[in-house]
């Protein structure tokens, strides 16, 4: 092959397939990203009016009955609403930061850049990783509380 089609990187190298193949994964990861990052703000938007309208939500429910177990439920729900938006935040910025990265890395040929965009790669798939651990013992504990509580 050309010295001037490949670059190596760590004994291996980056072919023009490869580079196109980054390429377009960074493109599909920036439009992911912010298409994450807008359904992020979303839903931050849709817990702070959650928050807001609060009182209207406790009268809602207030008219099946003094309900006292739902007088909290407005801000309990928009506090679920914003972890939720700030646990998904995370993985779509190192979404965006790896794209960002690998594209200014293949348009450069920059090895510093091309660290960095698969850095925040890596960082992205462990905190969706851990993630998925947290919520897959968190079924598997629900699970067992309800057999459980059926015995």
């Amino acid at each position: 092959m050309d010295q001037n089609q490949n670059q190596s990187l760590f004994g291996l190298t980056l072919d023009v397939q490869s580079k196109s193949f980054l390429a377009e994964s960074a493109r599909w990861g920036k439009f992911l990203a912010i298409v994450g990052l807008v359904v992020c703000i979303l839903v931050v938007i849709v817990g702070i009016f959650l928050a807001t309208q609060a009182s209207e939500i406790n009268n809602a429910f207030n008219q099946y009955g003094d309900r006292t177990e739902f007088r909290n439920l407005g801000p309990l729900m928009a506090a679920v609403y914003i972890f939720i938006a700030l646990i998904y935040f995370f993985p779509c910025l190192y979404l965006l930061r790896f794209s960002n990265y690998m594209k200014a890395a293949l348009a450069a040929e920059d090895q510093e850049r091309l660290m960095h965009s698969f850095k925040n790669l890596k960082s992205m798939f462990k905190f969706v990783g851990i993630l998925t651990i947290i919520i897959l013992s968190l079924y598997i504990l629900g699970i067992l509380v309800s057999l459980g509580a059926r015995t």
